[in-house]
């Protein structure tokens, strides 16, 4: 065992137990100013669009004369500031506390949830879109907002990262979503991943998790680092596989990259066939009649 570099003891048992941890105050106010400047950027970069483009996602309520963003897509390898913050100790510390010191980049993504109108993201797994030899596989959210009870915080279900992977699919396509009550979990058991802007969260890639819509007139922008061990090495036919080892090898943030995947005894469910309609997370949940935040009080 190694010393850890920033967690607590405490800290790594809660995340081994639950499937998520909440470090408040993790990231400097200028930082987190620095990402405001860049969401900004990004927003005029939207307005006269009339259809998503690959870096910005648009909310269904989004018009070209009034830009709604709903994902900035790839936000790590599109602005400087989110490369920087990705390389940086602020997430990488605590990443390697719990994956250990090989850490692979798998993909980034800042969803906005606008105050008023940001979207849901419906109850799933993430180990569902892309299985891999083995489940040290996380994802660091940055609060670029305070996250409270009523704009759309992260939803989980504490110590579902133990359990099955659970049905993902709909009308015989991978759907992107599950159904709580299908699966035999409550969302009653759930619990919100509130805290201060320069917050993070880490949650576990077979966790269940979601968020409600933004029914508040607060913004709540997160930006999230998907993030693995180096042994880890995406399934076939899983939606996180790569085109050369040259290219999985320049994903590697900390540490060094392997040809020797570790093989855990971890379940998997290949998210095949593919949805008629590809796209974000988002596009991809329309297709299945499972709503799970449609009746969720804030």
């Amino acid at each position: 065992m190694t010393t850890p570099e920033c967690l607590t003891a405490q800290q790594i048992a809660d995340y081994n137990r639950d499937g998520y941890i909440v470090l408040e105050r993790q990231i400097p106010p200028e930082t987190i100013a620095r990402c405001h400047e860049e969401i900004a950027r990004f927003r005029e970069e939207a307005r006269g669009l009339t259809a998503h483009t690959d870096r910005i996602d648009l909310e269904d309520s989004h018009r070209p004369d009034d830009p709604r963003i709903r994902r900035i897509k790839q936000p790590h390898l599109n602005s400087p500031v989110f490369g920087d913050l990705l390389h940086s100790d602020a997430i990488l510390a605590p990443v390697r506390d719990l994956i250990g010191a090989n850490v692979r980049m798998r993909a980034s993504k800042l969803n906005m949830k606008s105050a008023r109108f940001g979207a849901p993201v419906d109850w799933h797994q993430d180990w569902a879109f892309y299985p891999h030899t083995n489940d040290d596989i996380l994802a660091v959210g940055v609060f670029l907002d305070d996250v409270g009870p009523e704009n759309g915080p992260l939803m989980v279900i504490p110590g579902s990262h133990r359990g099955p992977v659970y049905d993902h699919h709909a009308d015989g396509h991978f759907a992107g979503t599950m159904s709580l009550a299908k699966s035999g979990l409550d969302v009653k058991d759930a619990v919100r991943a509130m805290a201060p802007a320069g917050s993070i969260s880490i949650h576990h890639v077979r966790v269940v998790h979601g968020s409600d819509r933004n029914r508040s007139d607060k913004d709540r922008g997160v930006l999230f680092y998907e993030l693995s061990a180096a042994d880890a090495f995406p399934v076939a036919g899983s939606m996180g596989t790569f085109g050369s080892l040259e290219e999985f090898d320049a994903q590697m943030v900390c540490g060094e990259p392997t040809l020797e995947p570790r093989l855990a005894d971890v379940p998997v469910r290949i998210p095949l066939p593919l949805p008629p309609t590809q796209g974000s997370i988002y596009e991809i949940q329309k297709q299945s009649a499972a709503k799970g935040f449609e009746t969720v009080e804030a």
